[in-house]
C-alpha cells in the first residue's frame, strides 16, 4: 500500500537540478526483439486489482491497485524506483524534469510526447486534467493534505502544447515538491473526460479553478469513480484508449485474474519482451505453494513458515523449500515501507482507552518483534518502531531510539499505574480521573479494558504473529476480540477516516505504509488532521510541527521520526521482507527487487 508506500533542502533554482540529477537513475534497457512466451505471476494471497481509475481515493489506495497494477498500462508524470533504488528515474516518465523559478515559486513542465493508445498525444492537456480534477475533488484523492501541495498551495496553474507552468502561493522545498506533489500526477485523455458512456464534458480543457471547471470534474470523477470499481469495465474501449505504458488489459475477472499483453504503441524506453503476462489470484498462501509446486506459475511467493531455515539476513534468501529448489530461486528483499497496527482515535468503542499515551506504550511494549521475526517470519523480517523506513539513509535521519521495546513487566507497570487493577484476569479501572496515576479521560471506575482487532486473512505468518500479540496482550488482562477478512476488505474498511461504519479498534492489514506516490518519508498524508491516509483520525500539534518543518526548513527527519516512536500514532511491528519464488528460466535486467512495489514485467523474459 501505499497503505499498503532524501534529502530536505531549502534549495535555489540552481541547486534543485543538481540535486535532483544526483537522485536520479537511468534504466537498463534490453533488446528489442520480437515479444514471445507467457510469464505467470501469481498475485499474493487475497491481494486482488479491483480499482482502475489513477486518480484514487484513499479506500482504494492499495499496491494491488496501484502499482501492481494500474501503472503497467498508465504512467504516473514522473516514474520513481527501478529494482531496489527509490530515486527519479527521468527515462520511464512521460515528462521532463520541473524547473523551478520565481524564488520556487514557479514549476514548469515540458511533457515528452508520448501517445495513449488511442492516438492523442500524453501533453500539457493531459497533466491539467488531472490538476483540474483534483482541486475540484481534493478528497478524492489518496495523499490529499489540506493546505499542503497539490491543489490548495496553486494559485495558477495552465497549459498548451507540452508545457505546463504552476504558480504557487508561496515558494516550496523544490524536492519535496517534485517527490511528494508531482509524483502523485498521472496524466489522463481526453476520451476520459465524460459523465457517461454518452456524455462528454469540460474537466480537462476547462480553465484551473473556474467554477464551470469545478462543476464539471465533480461530474467526471463522480462517474469515474463509480466506474473504476466495476471490474467489467476495465477491458472496454475508454479505459484501455487511456493506456500510455508498456502494457495493455486484455481480461480479467472479479476475483482478480487478468491477461495483459504489449501495448504496441507505448513510447517509453523498455519495451515488453515477453507476449503474455497473466495474474494469477490466490485466497492463501497455502493455495498458490501448491501451484509452485505444480509447476503452473513461473513468479510466486511462499510464506516464511514453510523454509526450513531462516535468512541469513535481512534481504538475503537463506536456502529454498525443498519441494521447489530444483525448478525455482528464492530470492528475498525489502520496501521502503514502515509496518504498523492502524489505531482508532475517535470512532469506536475503545478509542477512550486507545486516546491515552500510556494505553498505547503498554501495548507497543507487549509486542514481541525479535521473537515475532524469529518465530513467525523466519528472519525474513526486521523490527520497525518509527515512520522512517527501516532502510532510510543517514544523510536523510540520525539514529531513531526504540523507546518502548518488548517488556511484558513494565507494560503490566504501565497499566497498574494509571488506575488499573486485575480483577479475575482482567484489567478493571478502579481510580477514574485524569492525574497521572488515574485512568485518563473518558474512562469510569468499573470501565474494562477491552478492543477489537482487525487483520488480514491468508497467511499463517501473519496469523502466527498476530495470535502472539494477542496472547501477550491477554496476558496483561486486556480482553481481546478479532476477526479476520480479505486484504482488500481489510485495507478498505479499517480505516476510520473514510469509513463511518468502522467500529475497530486497532487493524492489521498486514502491508503498513509503502512510500508511494509520496517518496520522500515526511509523513504529511498520515498524520496532519484532514489528511486523506489519516486513517486512525489521529491528531498532535507536536506531529504537525515536526512535519512541517520537515516539509519548510532544512532539518533532517530525526526529530519527527523520533516522535512517531514515541508518541505512538499507530502500533509499530516487523516489515516482512519478500520471500519470493522466481522459475529458472526467467531473467530479469534490473534484478528481482523492487523497493517501491513496482512491478515491471517488462524486464522480464525467458531464456
Amino acid at each position: 500500500m501505499q497503505l499498503g508506500r532524501k534529502l530536505r533542502l531549502a534549495m535555489t533554482v540552481g541547486a534543485v537540478a543538481s540535486s535532483l540529477s544526483l537522485g536520479l537513475i537511468a534504466p537498463t534497457v534490453s533488446g528489442a526483439s520480437a515479444p514471445s512466451g507467457t510469464i505467470t505471476y501469481a498475485e499474493a494471497p487475497n491481494g486482488i486489482p479491483a480499482y482502475i481509475f489513477p486518480f484514487y481515493p484513499p479506500n482504494e489506495c492499495l499496491t494491488t491497485n496501484t502499482s501492481l497494477f494500474q501503472e503497467m498500462m498508465f504512467r504516473p508524470l514522473y516514474w520513481f524506483g527501478v529494482g531496489s533504488n527509490t530515486l527519479l528515474a527521468p527515462k520511464l516518465s512521460t515528462g521532463n524534469l520541473p524547473k523551478y523559478s520565481r524564488g520556487n515559486r514557479t514549476v514548469t513542465i515540458t511533457m515528452k510526447g508520448w501517445k495513449f493508445a488511442d492516438g492523442q498525444t500524453v501533453n500539457a492537456q493531459s497533466v491539467m486534467f488531472f490538476l483540474n480534477m483534483y482541486k475540484a475533488v481534493p478528497t478524492g484523492f489518496c495523499t490529499y493534505t489540506p493546505g499542503l501541495g497539490i491543489p490548495d498551495q496553486i494559485a495558477s496553474a495552465h497549459g498548451s502544447g507540452n508545457t505546463v507552468v504552476i504558480n504557487l502561493k508561496a515558494a516550496v522545498s523544490p524536492l519535496w515538491f517534485t517527490y511528494n506533489q508531482l509524483a502523485t500526477i498521472t496524466p489522463m485523455p481526453n476520451s476520459w473526460d465524460r459523465t457517461s458512456a454518452t456524455h462528454t464534458s469540460t474537466c480537462a480543457t476547462g480553465a484551473f479553478g473556474a467554477a464551470s471547471t469545478i462543476a464539471a470534474c465533480k461530474g467526471v470523477q463522480n462517474y469515474l469513480n463509480n466506474l473504476g470499481q466495476n471490474v467489467s469495465s476495465f477491458t472496454g474501449k475508454m479505459w484501455q484508449s487511456g493506456v500510455d505504458g508498456p502494457w495493455r488489459l486484455t481480461r480479467i475477472d472479479n476475483l482478480g485474474n487478468a491477461t495483459l499483453v504489449p501495448n504496441r504503441t507505448y513510447s517509453g524506453p523498455q519495451k515488453a519482451q515477453v507476449a503474455v503476462f497473466k495474474m494469477i489470484a490466490f485466497t492463501t498462501a497455502q493455495a498458490e505453494e501448491n501451484q509452485l509446486q505444480a509447476g503452473n506459475i513461473d513468479l510466486g511467493y511462499v510464506d516464511p513458515t514453510i523454509l526450513t531455515a531462516p535468512a541469513p539476513a535481512p534481504g538475503k534468501a537463506g536456502p529454498n523449500w525443498g519441494q521447489l529448489s530444483s525448478r525455482y530461486n528464492l530470492v528475498s528483499s525489502g520496501t521502503f515501507a514502515n509496518n504498523y497496527m492502524n489505531v482508532n482515535f475517535q470512532d469506536s468503542p475503545g478509542s477512550k482507552f486507545l486516546d491515552q499515551l500510556y494505553v498505547r506504550q503498554a501495548l507497543q511494549m507487549s509486542i514481541d518483534q525479535i521473537g515475532i521475526i524469529k518465530n513467525a517470519f523466519k528472519n525474513y523480517a526486521v523490527p520497525t518502531w518509527s515512520s522512517l523506513p527501516p532502510s532510510i539513509s543517514k544523510a536523510l535521519s540520525g539514529p531513531i531510539t526504540n523507546p518502548y521495546p518488548f517488556s511484558l513487566a513494565k507494560a503490566e507497570t504501565t497499566l497498574t499505574s494509571h488506575g488499573w487493577t486485575k480483577q479475575s484476569g482482567q484489567l478493571v479501572c478502579t481510580s477514574a480521573g485524569t492525574g497521572s496515576n488515574q485512568c485518563g479521560a473518558g474512562i469510569s471506575n468499573g470501565d474494562k479494558l477491552a478492543l477489537n482487532i482487525e487483520w488480514v486473512s491468508g497467511s499463517p505468518s501473519e496469523d502466527i504473529m498476530m495470535n502472539a500479540i494477542l496472547a501477550d496482550w491477554s496476558s496483561l488482562g486486556i480482553n481481546m476480540s478479532h476477526t479476520e477478512s480479505t486484504f482488500n476488505n481489510t485495507a478498505g474498511s479499517c480505516p476510520a477516516a473514510y469509513n463511518s461504519s468502522t467500529t475497530f479498534d486497532i487493524c492489521n492489514w498486514g502491508g503498513g505504509w509503502l512510500y508511494a506516490p509520496d517518496y520522500l518519508p515526511t509523513g504529511e498524508p498520515l498524520y496532519l488532521v484532514g489528511a486523506g491516509s489519516n486513517s486512525g483520525l489521529y491528531s498532535s500539534p507536536t506531529m504537525t510541527k515536526l512535519i512541517l518543518q520537515t516539509i519548510r526548513q532544512n532539518v533532517k527527519l530525526t526529530a519527527y521520526g523520533n516522535y512517531t516512536a514515541s508518541n505512538l500514532p499507530v502500533l509499530w511491528d516487523p516489515l516482512e521482507y519478500s520471500t519470493g519464488e522466481v522459475i529458472k528460466t526467467l531473467k530479469s535486467s534490473i534484478g528481482w527487487g523492487n523497493a517501491l512495489d513496482n512491478l515491471t514485467p517488462e524486464y522480464w523474459h525467458f531464456g
